[in-house]
């Protein structure tokens, strides 16, 4: 888990597809490689962006060792010339990228490879490896947040992901989509990200009865104190026994800075609303009410309409593993050739899947946003180099459906380029903010959303259209095609 060098992350096609190259082609040919995705993870109307930081480092690591050389001819189906070309082998291209905590929609490039096509060949699996995973950990996170309407939600899932990465990154993820903390303690040491815990059944059962077990928890962390109170019986024995600690607490001296309970099975709205009123009446309205037990965006949506007095929520297995909806989606597509004189020839896939052929060219993403909301009210796909002014009216149609248009009349609007360059001629030239920043930045981004598109049930879809040059650009090389 400490190691730095992720050349090998690869898939083995990977591989043989640079020999070929190297082989048959000009080592030094450009080429222009996109990664999107095409549909919305969890049925929500929109993702967040993350995992950048990590594609930087594992970019800035990017070499064959010695021992990674041995083993590749250990296979048997490299031969010594390519062999000895990856022992000087490193990555000279440019990278652009959408920044981490962005909200993206589907089919717009998030970061842009443009290299050597040997170079831009290798790291596409590890990309995807990367990007697909946070940014669906990072989305699971925000919907979750969403459904808590304001209330702390913390991760803990690190026993139930798919391995200590999963663990490990799911956890960044989290946070950066809205998450207050985590209790992965390798994370917030990684990453310098709050952690937070209380502690398990197992500290109650150990001692000779609850209040015993209470009691010591809470001397060992009185400005901490969060009891587990169903363990034996909730509202009966755990309850009550809190409630006896507390006011021991009180009567001690002992500032209750921050204290409660967690309620960990049984109907959570139910037993909160009575633990509340136990609490309440017995002189502890500021006592938290924190629950757990297999919680998702849907699960805490319903408590918080049933009125369930909880007010923080610790979410494990359903986050950590995006169990509803396991996989992201993201693809790593060629859309240009540089040609002998420096100009960049457009490709385009085709499929009989209307929605996996591809967009071609070196393109960007400008988002429009409303003037006087500052909502989003689409995002443009275009090709670099296309100008466009707030001053002037812009004219917006449906790709899929190009009679579909939008126009938008001169200062109703303004435009945002999301692309940075995050490489130039293989130099990192982007320094990746802390990842509580990025949080920071992750809600002002989900603030530009309107509320039918956060909506967790049939969200409204943002339009992600393409610019008349790209639109016409692409349908030409479709009747090419067709001929």
């Amino acid at each position: 888990m400490d190691r730095q060098n992720l050349t090998l992350m690869t898939d083995l096609y990977e591989l043989t597809m640079m020999q070929g190259y190297f082989k048959n082609k000009d080592q030094n040919e450009t080429v222009i490689f996109d990664v999107f995705y095409r549909n919305n993870p969890l049925d929500s109307g929109y993702a967040i962006c993350a995992g950048l930081e990590q594609v930087v480092h594992y970019i800035e690591n990017l070499h064959f060792s010695s021992q990674d050389i041995e083993y590749l001819s250990s296979l048997g189906i490299f031969e010594a010339d390519f062999l000895d070309y990856l022992r000087t082998f490193q990555f000279t291209g440019d990278i652009y990228a959408i920044p981490e905590g962005s909200v993206i929609f589907p089919r717009e490039p998030l970061i842009k490879v443009i290299a050597p096509i040997m170079q831009a060949q290798l790291v596409e699996t590890a990309i995807l490896t990367i990007l697909n995973h946070q940014c669906l950990i990072a989305t699971k996170a925000s919907r979750v947040c969403y459904a808590a309407r304001g209330d702390g939600i913390m991760e803990f899932g690190l026993r139930r992901a798919q391995g200590p990465d999963a663990g490990i990154y799911g956890a960044r993820a989290a946070v950066i989509g809205g998450c207050i903390g985590t209790s992965n303690v390798l994370a917030g040491q990684l990453f310098d990200i709050p952690v937070k815990g209380t502690h398990a059944h197992s500290w109650i059962m150990s001692f000779p009865d609850e209040y015993t077990a209470f009691r010591a928890y809470a001397q060992m962390y009185p400005s901490a104190c969060i009891l587990l109170v169903d363990t034996y019986d909730t509202l009966k024995s755990g309850v009550p026994n809190a409630i006896r600690v507390f006011q021991e607490m009180r009567q001690n001296g002992i500032p209750l800075s921050y204290y409660g309970i967690r309620l960990d099975s049984g109907d959570l709205a139910y037993l909160s609303k009575k633990a509340r009123k136990m609490l309440d009446e017995a002189g502890f309205p500021d006592a938290v009410i924190s629950a757990s037990n297999d919680l998702d965006e849907f699960l805490i949506d319903s408590l918080k309409t049933q009125g369930a007095a909880i007010t923080s929520w610790g979410v494990g297995t359903n986050l950590i593993t995006s169990k509803d909806c396991p996989s992201f989606g993201g693809v790593y597509k060629l859309a240009a050739v540089m040609d002998e004189n420096g100009v960049f020839l457009p490709k385009i896939k085709l499929s009989e899947n209307a929605e996996k052929i591809t967009n071609p060219g070196n393109k960007t993403v400008y988002r429009i946003y409303e003037k006087d909301s500052g909502k989003i009210k689409a995002d443009l796909i275009c090709l670099v180099g296309e100008t466009y002014c707030e001053d002037e009216e812009l004219l917006l149609f449906d790709p899929h459906e190009p009679w579909k248009k939008t126009r938008l009349a001169p200062g109703s609007y303004t435009l945002r380029e999301l692309m940075i360059p995050v490489f130039k001629n293989g130099k990192c030239i982007y320094e990746s903010p802390k990842t509580m920043a990025i949080r920071e930045y992750c809600s002002r981004e989900l603030d530009t959303l309107w509320d039918e598109t956060r909506r967790l049930v049939n969200p409204h879809n943002v339009y992600v259209d393409l610019s008349k040059r790209l639109y016409d650009m692409k349908i030409e090389l479709l009747d090419q095609m067709n001929q």
